[in-house]
């Protein structure tokens, strides 16, 4: 099911501050919900556009909305191509063949019966990333990596069985850490939480119900949203949806992670991680521990980085990575304590950026009082462009039109030229 689309927004930038011209890719929020996007195999594609500083809008064309490499997702559609229906059905049998080799309910009988088995049948296949039930095992007894004795502690932390896709592209999974999880976990049921959504934080889920279980005063209950399939086969369907959070489609405090060589809390992580919690929790009411590196701002009513000082100026608390930041007087805001004020750029930036960079505004006609989507003369834009294309279209055309005829020549030419051979050999045969 897709979300409304009534605006444009930005999904991805292709520029560089080094580059006089900037380029980049929309997403087109269609107000049509009545035409519905083509879709791939990771649900209902997004409508794109590339657009260029100072140039009209280019031709638009669907593209996957879970992958941004052309090679996990090959899917490119233009928005005014019309397909036949043979490739339509091969598109179809194509998004089929890409779906998870079992079926929802499919895995939670499969689940059931792996529970009821022994300690010592319980097996699961690394190679494959699959729980293994007796019938199944002499397929994957040669040349796979097979984990026996899987037990019921195991099962109830399906994170640690499974391989995490580390495709920055496409499956950025990197876990939360215990520590970060065990902190939400205490947080929420502090705070009288009962019901949670958890969306793509597998590790999350997996404490809440292990604390679900093992404390009978909890009564917290967590669903999971993921779109890595291979969960399926340890929860039931109330635990657990294949979802694409990008379009919004069902398929049937100081947070660390274990397995990423820079968010890692310890000495041999350089740097935590920049995720923040989104909430309408007081944020006074999100105690944050002491020992962890924090305090308590009375002016800002928040608990904060002991490095992230409070400015007179600024009246908050004003960095963003838990450093101190300095006040530029000149640009009347905290920066980041790396950056200097430039007379050029008349703004605080990097000491070796470059002053020809990108300025920010409107694509179309170069005002900085507004953006691309709300500029007035988009209209007339699109009309142009429109006209270029229909002109670029016509010259087309023309040049086929002009091989079909010289291509028929050529063969008229051709033929008779045969004739001609063929009456010379029957007079000298005669």
């Amino acid at each position: 099911m897709a979300t409304s689309r009534d605006r444009l927004g930005t999904l991805e930038a292709e520029g560089s501050s080094g580059r006089q011209g900037y380029s980049g890719v929309e997403v087109v929020l269609s107000s049509d919900p009545a035409t519905p996007a083509p879709l791939c195999p990771h649900g209902p594609t997004l409508l794109f556009v590339k657009v260029n500083q100072g140039k009209e809008e280019t031709r638009r064309f669907y593209a996957c909305s879970a992958c941004r490499d052309r090679k996990d997702c090959n899917f490119f559609l233009w928005e005014d191509e019309k397909l036949s229906g043979a490739r339509l059905a091969a598109r179809e049998a194509h998004n089929r063949s890409c779906q998870p080799p079992l079926s929802r309910s499919q895995c939670v009988e499969r689940y059931l019966k792996f529970i009821e088995l022994p300690l010592s049948q319980r097996k699961f296949c690394q190679s494959c990333q699959q729980l293994l039930l007796p019938d199944d095992e002499e397929k994957h007894h040669e040349h796979h990596q097979v984990v026996g004795d899987v037990s019921i502690t195991q099962l109830k932390r399906p994170s640690k069985l499974l391989y995490p896709l580390e495709n920055k592209k496409t499956n950025a999974q990197y876990l939360f850490a215990d520590r970060s999880c065990l902190f939400l976990v205490d947080l929420l049921s502090n705070l009288g939480f009962r019901r949670v959504l958890c969306v793509g934080t597998p590790r999350l889920h997996e404490l809440i119900r292990l604390k679900e279980s093992g404390d009978t005063k909890s009564n917290i209950r967590s669903l999971l949203l993921d779109i890595d399939f291979r969960y399926s086969q340890f929860y039931m369907e109330d635990s657990f949806c294949h979802y694409n959070m990008f379009n919004h489609h069902f398929f049937d405090g100081k947070v660390d992670y274990d397995n990423h060589a820079l968010y890692k809390h310890g000495k041999t992580g350089r740097k935590q991680s920049p995720v923040r919690i989104f909430t309408n929790i007081p944020p006074n009411k999100i105690i944050l521990p002491i020992e962890e590196g924090y305090r308590f701002c009375p002016l800002c009513q928040r608990y904060v980085s002991l490095e992230n000082q409070h400015c007179e100026h600024c009246n908050s608390c004003t960095s963003k990575d838990g450093r101190k930041w300095n006040h530029c007087f000149l640009c009347k805001k905290c920066v980041k304590p790396s950056w200097i004020h430039c007379s050029i750029c008349n703004h605080c930036a990097l000491p070796d950026h470059s002053c020809k960079g990108p300025k920010d505004g409107c694509f179309i006609c170069g005002e900085l009082d507004h953006k691309r989507s709300a500029c007035p003369n988009i209209s007339t834009s699109k009309k142009v462009n429109k006209a270029v294309r229909k002109q670029k279209q016509r010259k087309s055309n023309k040049m086929k039109m002009e091989t079909t005829k010289g291509q028929s020549m050529n063969h008229t030419s051709a033929t008779r030229k045969k004739k001609r051979r063929e009456r010379t050999h029957q007079y000298l045969c005669s």
